[in-house]
This record gives C-alpha cells, structure tokens and sequence, in this order.
C-alpha cells in the first residue's frame, strides 16, 4: 500500500447545493458524477458525516466514516467512490486504485472519474519532481483504462521505470513518447535501445542504437559501440544457432548464416566490446565454415591470437583445433563431400 505524505493543494472553491433540505456536500470535491446520489433528508448517517468532514477538510475523519459506512452494508457505488477519492485526496494511491476498482465493479461509468482523478495527482506529482508518486498515479490509472493519453507525461514516466530497471514497463510508455513527439531527442533512441538490450532483444536494440549512432558525438558513439560490439556479437551466436536447428545448406540455413556473418562483422568493424574481440573472431570462423568458406574460416580462427591478452588463453587452443580440424582432419572430408568445412 502506498502510504506517501499527502501534499497540500488549492481545492476549487466548495458550494453546496440543496437536495430535499440537506446539504449535498460531496458535488464540489471533484466528484460532480456523485451529485446525485447525496444524502437527503435530515438523517445522521456515516455517509453523510464523511461528506461533512471531507467538506471540512477532515480527511481522515471522512475517510473514517466511509468505511463505517461500507462496513455497516451501504456498498453502492458511490460510496466506494468517495471512500476512493478521499484517498486521493491523502496521497494514498495504491489504496485508491482498490476502492476505485470496486466502485468500477458496480457501476463501470465512475471509470472514467477514476482515471481523472489519478491523472490529477500524477501531473502534479510531476509537476513537484516527485517521480515515484507521478509513477503510481499513473500507473494505476493505466490499470484501469490502458488506453488513456499520457501527453507529456509518457517521457519521464518511462525514464522513471527505465532507471528503476523495469525496462518491460518503460517500452511501451516510451513508444507512446515517440509517438507523440514531432522532436525526440537522440538520447531518448538510445534509452530504447538499451530497453530492449536489456530484455534480451538485441534485434530491435540494434535498430535504436544505430539510429542514434548517427547523431552521436564522438563521446557518445564510443559508448553506443559498445552496445553495437555486444548485441551484434550476440545476435551472430543466435543466428548461427538457429542455422544448425535449420540443417546444414538449403536457404534457411543459408540465410542465416549470412545474417549472423554480417552480425559478427559489425562488432569487429566497430571493436568493441574489446574483451569480446577474440570470441568475435572465433564466431566469424564458424560461420564461414558452416557457408563452406574454408580458407576465410582458417583466417578467423587464426586471428583469435592476435585479439586474445597474450596471444593465449583457452580460446586460442580452440581455435587452434579448429584450424588443426579444418586443415586435416574430419573438416576437410566435409568439405570434399559437398557439406560445410566442419
């Protein structure tokens, strides 16, 4: 439950009106579509104690007498509603959301009070700088109807879960922010990019960062390089994967073959990241001998020297027998026979 310090605001001007004799407090806090449904008569109830605090700006009071009220058996609708709104009103979001949904439940038309009234808060919420309320609010609000306008909102909402590392939240609100901005600015590419980086979709990731790469300083494409080095490296290993599932030649195979060596070769044209280089070039040797290129994949493999620390290293005694393997062992028959070198 969301239990943040409630931040004072200027409330429009409260009036009342008459129904029956009684005072129809609860019209001029920001809930008109509950007008109607006021206590009339001169009877003392919980409902109408709670609209009489509420009015008085009592809010815990108020808050207080609705839940007597729903704990006495007056369920309807609108008293949820006013129970929902109070705590708005108290900046208790999450506890909001619940009473809101109830109120839904019963009468689906309080929706779109609902989503007004969380709305309200998360603007202003982002007005003060207060990001974590800003993200409730509206959060909550999008829970209820996920297809409601965000406007300026959906920047710093998905920069909010992006830095909280909810990347799966922060790609659709960013979409939205792409979508309605006729400027976006290179950095918010490249925010994207990391995003799908981050839940593993190097394929989308590459499309953002090289996007952004165009723009870049030289400060920045050193950083976005890295990014490049590593999802292409990654996208080579997948595609090279998704070769062997396929079975050696025909076109499926063989396309992806050649999408994964355009891969590879795009994160050693870059150089980065440069802990990865070797393994870059060991990818690149088995891709081109599962394409049949047999003296490229020699050169790939024997390149892993030369990028290794040291010159050696595990990864140098494997590509080490792979050459050995290609040059004269079971590699080379394959080759012969029409296949792959190995």
């Amino acid at each position: 439950m969301n239990h943040a310090h409630r931040t004072p605001t200027t409330r429009p001007a409260r009036r009342s009106r008459r129904i029956g004799g009684a005072a129809c407090l609860w019209a001029a806090v920001a809930l008109p579509l509950l007008a109607g449904a006021c206590t009339t008569g001169s009877e003392d109830t919980a409902v109408r104690r709670g609209d009489m605090a509420f009015a008085a700006d009592s809010l815990e009071e108020a808050l207080a007498e609705f839940r007597l009220a729903l704990a006495q058996g007056d369920d309807s609708p609108d008293v949820y509603a006013r129970a929902a709104h109070t705590y708005v009103e108290l900046g208790q979001i999450d506890d909001a959301a619940d009473y809101y949904r109830e109120a839904i439940a019963l009468d689906p038309s309080l929706a779109d009070q609902a989503v007004a009234d969380l709305l309200r808060v998360a603007r202003r919420a982002s007005r003060d700088g207060d990001r974590f309320q800003m993200a409730s609010a509206a959060s909550q609000a999008l829970a209820i109807e996920p297809s409601i306008g965000l406007g300026d909102m959906a920047l710093p909402l998905a920069r909010h879960f992006f830095r909280n590392g909810e990347y799966g939240r922060a790609l659709p609100l960013y979409n939205r922010a792409l979508a309605t901005s006729s400027d976006t600015l290179p950095r918010v590419v490249f925010e994207i990019g990391q995003a799908h980086e981050e839940i593993g979709d190097c394929q989308r990731a590459l499309v953002f960062f090289e996007q952004f790469r165009e723009d870049a300083s030289r400060a920045e494409r050193s950083e976005v390089d890295w990014y490049i080095g590593n999802c292409s490296f990654q996208e080579a290993r997948r595609l090279r994967s998704e070769a062997v599932s396929a079975g050696t030649g025909g076109g499926t195979a063989g396309e992806r073959l050649a999408e994964a060596l355009a891969a590879v070769e795009r994160a050693i044209e870059v150089g980065e990241p440069r802990n990865i280089q070797g393994q870059a070039w060991f990818e690149r040797g088995e891709i081109l001998a599962g394409m049949g290129e047999c003296d490229a994949a020699l050169e790939s493999f024997a390149q892993v020297r030369y990028t290794e620390p040291g010159g050696a290293g595990p990864l140098v005694t494997r590509a080490q027998d792979r050459i050995d393997e290609l040059r004269f062992g079971r590699g080379l028959e394959a080759f012969r026979s029409g296949g792959g070198c190995g």
